[in-house]
């Protein structure tokens, strides 16, 4: 990556690849829409012919166009024939998603963590106990909370027994900074964390697997509500 006056530029293939996903993602290109001729993209993006090509083939192989000889490249519906490869992609590019995207997303957590914790406090409670137990000398500033908690979900996952749950969590990273940085700007965020900390804690402690997966759920919920709150348009 290229870097002038301070600031990163994209390489041509990284910035044909965010225009058109960007595009795809924000409704600009919708599903089953055809993409402008080739002659017309790359004037667009700025890119060569075959530098375009070589990234339209690359969002081919993953399921976001069709590309037909001869024919316009079609963008396909991703909702309903996506998969893990387009979900991934889906949380680096939020940005550029609807609000009810992230809604979804903490949906999808609600239902994936309490399993999750369960599973790993009781394979490896030790990990878990350890790690928070450093919530008592936390700072209580948004970076700190943001860091504790993502190597929280880090450990469940790790210590879950399943690696696919260590990949979920790692494909939304991104994601998850960027939310979580914004939730615990807020005094609600951090002071529902500090209780959920303290209540998993002892909920792993006496080994009770409904209580972790009720403690656990139950913060999901305020996260989840209180994102919902912070919207204009809630």
């Amino acid at each position: 990556m290229n870097v002038e006056n301070g600031k990163k530029l994209m390489r041509p293939a990284e910035a044909a690849r965010e225009h058109i996903l960007s595009g795809i993602l924000s409704g600009a290109y919708a599903p089953g829409s055809n993409l402008p001729p080739e002659r017309d993209l790359s004037v667009i993006v700025g890119v060569t012919r075959p530098t375009l090509r070589e990234t339209l083939r690359g969002l081919a192989s993953e399921g976001w166009l069709s590309i037909r000889q001869g024919k316009p490249t079609v963008v396909n519906d991703y909702w309903k024939d996506g998969g893990l490869r387009l979900l991934s992609a889906m949380a680096r590019y939020f940005r550029y998603l609807p609000p009810d995207f992230v809604g979804h997303l903490l949906n999808l957590r609600l239902d994936l963590i309490p399993a999750m914790a369960v599973r790993a406090a009781k394979n490896c409670p030790q990990a878990l106990l350890l790690h928070l137990g450093k919530a008592r000398n936390l700072p209580g500033d948004s970076e700190a909370y943001t860091a504790f908690d993502w190597e929280l979900q880090r450990l469940m996952a790790e210590h879950s027994g399943n690696p696919l749950f260590s990949m979920i969590v790692n494909d939304f990273s991104e994601v998850f900074m960027a939310l979580a940085r914004s939730y615990f700007e807020t005094e609600g965020g951090r002071a529902s964390s500090a209780v959920y900390y303290r209540e998993l804690l002892a909920a792993i402690e006496n080994g009770n697997p409904e209580l972790i997966a009720a403690t656990v759920r139950k913060v999901m919920l305020e996260s989840l509500f209180l994102w919902q709150a912070l919207q204009p348009n809630q």
